[in-house]
Protein backbone atom coordinates (compact mmCIF):
# COMPACT_ATOMS: atom_id res chain seq x y z
CA UNK A 1 0.00 0.00 0.00
CA UNK A 2 1.04 3.63 -0.67
CA UNK A 3 0.56 6.69 1.40
CA UNK A 4 -2.08 8.78 1.26
CA UNK A 5 -5.14 6.10 -0.16
CA UNK A 6 -8.23 7.26 -0.90
CA UNK A 7 -10.30 5.49 1.73
CA UNK A 8 -14.09 4.88 2.40
CA UNK A 9 -15.72 4.73 5.71
CA UNK A 10 -19.12 2.60 5.95
CA UNK A 11 -20.56 0.23 7.80
CA UNK A 12 -19.16 -3.24 7.55
CA UNK A 13 -20.57 -5.78 5.08
CA UNK A 14 -20.80 -9.67 4.84
CA UNK A 15 -18.26 -9.42 1.92
CA UNK A 16 -15.81 -7.66 4.63
CA UNK A 17 -15.11 -10.85 6.31
CA UNK A 18 -11.50 -11.68 5.47
CA UNK A 19 -10.19 -8.19 5.29
CA UNK A 20 -11.72 -7.75 8.76
CA UNK A 21 -10.44 -11.18 9.86
CA UNK A 22 -6.97 -10.57 8.93
CA UNK A 23 -6.81 -7.36 11.08
CA UNK A 24 -8.99 -8.40 13.99
CA UNK A 25 -6.34 -11.20 14.35
CA UNK A 26 -3.21 -8.64 13.72
CA UNK A 27 -5.07 -5.66 16.44
CA UNK A 28 -6.09 -9.13 18.85
CA UNK A 29 -1.95 -10.02 18.36
CA UNK A 30 -0.92 -5.93 18.60
CA UNK A 31 -2.48 -6.58 22.19
CA UNK A 32 -0.82 -10.15 23.21
CA UNK A 33 -4.48 -11.35 23.20
CA UNK A 34 -4.86 -14.68 22.34
CA UNK A 35 -7.73 -15.00 19.72
CA UNK A 36 -8.67 -18.10 18.18
CA UNK A 37 -10.61 -18.06 14.82
CA UNK A 38 -13.61 -19.37 17.14
CA UNK A 39 -13.13 -16.36 18.98
CA UNK A 40 -13.04 -14.23 15.94
CA UNK A 41 -16.15 -15.52 14.03
CA UNK A 42 -18.73 -15.08 17.11
CA UNK A 43 -17.78 -11.57 17.29
CA UNK A 44 -18.50 -11.68 13.20
CA UNK A 45 -21.69 -13.34 14.60
CA UNK A 46 -22.40 -11.02 17.02
CA UNK A 47 -22.35 -7.92 14.39
CA UNK A 48 -24.80 -10.04 11.81
CA UNK A 49 -27.41 -11.58 13.95
CA UNK A 50 -30.60 -9.71 13.49
CA UNK A 51 -30.40 -8.01 17.02
CA UNK A 52 -26.36 -7.11 16.62
CA UNK A 53 -24.73 -7.02 20.39
CA UNK A 54 -22.13 -4.93 18.76
CA UNK A 55 -21.73 -3.04 15.33
CA UNK A 56 -19.00 -2.69 13.02
CA UNK A 57 -17.52 0.03 11.24
CA UNK A 58 -14.87 -0.09 7.84
CA UNK A 59 -12.63 1.92 6.40
CA UNK A 60 -11.74 0.82 2.94
CA UNK A 61 -9.68 1.83 -0.05
CA UNK A 62 -11.51 1.63 -3.80
CA UNK A 63 -10.17 -1.90 -4.50
CA UNK A 64 -12.09 -2.91 -1.27
CA UNK A 65 -9.74 -3.79 0.74
CA UNK A 66 -10.14 -3.42 4.61
CA UNK A 67 -7.44 -0.63 6.02
CA UNK A 68 -9.38 -0.64 9.38
CA UNK A 69 -12.31 -1.19 11.63
CA UNK A 70 -13.62 -0.05 14.57
CA UNK A 71 -16.37 -1.76 16.78
CA UNK A 72 -18.86 -0.03 18.93
CA UNK A 73 -21.65 -0.47 20.48
CA UNK A 74 -24.65 1.19 22.53
CA UNK A 75 -24.59 1.19 26.99
CA UNK A 76 -26.94 2.77 28.82
CA UNK A 77 -25.74 6.16 31.29
CA UNK A 78 -28.39 5.28 34.79
CA UNK A 79 -26.86 8.76 36.40
CA UNK A 80 -26.56 10.88 32.81
CA UNK A 81 -30.76 9.07 32.03
CA UNK A 82 -29.18 8.63 28.44
CA UNK A 83 -27.10 6.19 26.11
CA UNK A 84 -23.71 6.46 25.46
CA UNK A 85 -21.44 5.06 22.46
CA UNK A 86 -19.24 2.84 23.68
CA UNK A 87 -15.75 1.82 20.82
CA UNK A 88 -14.61 -1.58 21.73
CA UNK A 89 -11.80 -2.03 19.32
CA UNK A 90 -10.17 0.13 16.79
CA UNK A 91 -7.21 -0.90 14.28
CA UNK A 92 -5.51 0.30 11.10
CA UNK A 93 -3.06 -1.45 9.24
CA UNK A 94 0.50 -0.26 10.15
CA UNK A 95 0.80 0.36 6.50
CA UNK A 96 -2.22 3.10 6.27
CA UNK A 97 -1.31 4.71 9.87
CA UNK A 98 -0.87 8.52 9.48
CA UNK A 99 -3.79 8.88 7.03
CA UNK A 100 -6.34 10.06 9.06
CA UNK A 101 -8.49 6.73 9.26
CA UNK A 102 -8.45 6.45 13.50
CA UNK A 103 -10.43 9.84 12.97
CA UNK A 104 -12.39 9.49 10.54
CA UNK A 105 -13.88 6.15 12.07
CA UNK A 106 -14.07 7.95 15.69
CA UNK A 107 -16.02 10.61 13.53
CA UNK A 108 -18.23 8.16 11.61
CA UNK A 109 -19.57 6.73 15.25
CA UNK A 110 -19.81 10.41 16.72
CA UNK A 111 -22.13 11.23 13.97
CA UNK A 112 -24.18 8.15 14.68
CA UNK A 113 -23.93 8.96 18.01
CA UNK A 114 -25.60 12.32 17.26
CA UNK A 115 -28.16 10.30 15.39
CA UNK A 116 -28.76 8.33 18.21
CA UNK A 117 -28.79 11.01 20.70
CA UNK A 118 -26.45 9.62 22.85
CA UNK A 119 -24.77 12.04 25.63
CA UNK A 120 -21.09 10.31 25.19
CA UNK A 121 -18.93 8.26 23.14
CA UNK A 122 -16.22 6.70 25.54
CA UNK A 123 -13.07 3.89 24.62
CA UNK A 124 -10.08 2.92 26.72
CA UNK A 125 -6.70 2.11 25.24
CA UNK A 126 -3.52 1.00 26.81
CA UNK A 127 -1.43 3.57 28.65
CA UNK A 128 1.49 2.55 26.47
CA UNK A 129 0.18 3.19 23.10
CA UNK A 130 1.62 6.72 22.54
CA UNK A 131 0.67 7.05 19.09
CA UNK A 132 -3.22 5.82 19.33
CA UNK A 133 -3.48 8.21 22.46
CA UNK A 134 -1.78 11.46 20.41
CA UNK A 135 -4.70 10.52 18.06
CA UNK A 136 -7.21 10.82 20.59
CA UNK A 137 -6.05 13.62 22.38
CA UNK A 138 -5.88 15.96 19.34
CA UNK A 139 -10.05 14.72 19.14
CA UNK A 140 -11.56 13.49 22.60
CA UNK A 141 -11.46 14.44 26.36
CA UNK A 142 -8.88 12.80 28.10
CA UNK A 143 -10.83 11.95 31.29
CA UNK A 144 -9.95 11.24 34.79
CA UNK A 145 -11.69 7.82 35.17
CA UNK A 146 -9.48 4.91 35.88
CA UNK A 147 -10.53 0.99 34.61
CA UNK A 148 -11.01 -1.20 37.09
CA UNK A 149 -11.56 -4.88 36.52
CA UNK A 150 -12.83 -8.32 38.02
CA UNK A 151 -11.23 -11.68 35.72
CA UNK A 152 -14.06 -14.38 35.86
Amino acid sequence: MTHNLPFTIRTIEANDYAGWNQLYAAYAEFYDVEQTQVMRDQVWQWMHQSAPLIYGLVAVDEERNVLGFLHYRTFVRPLAASMGGYVDDLFVVPEARGQGIAGQLITAVVGIGQTQQWSVVRWVTADDNQPARACYDRIAEHTHWQTYQIQL
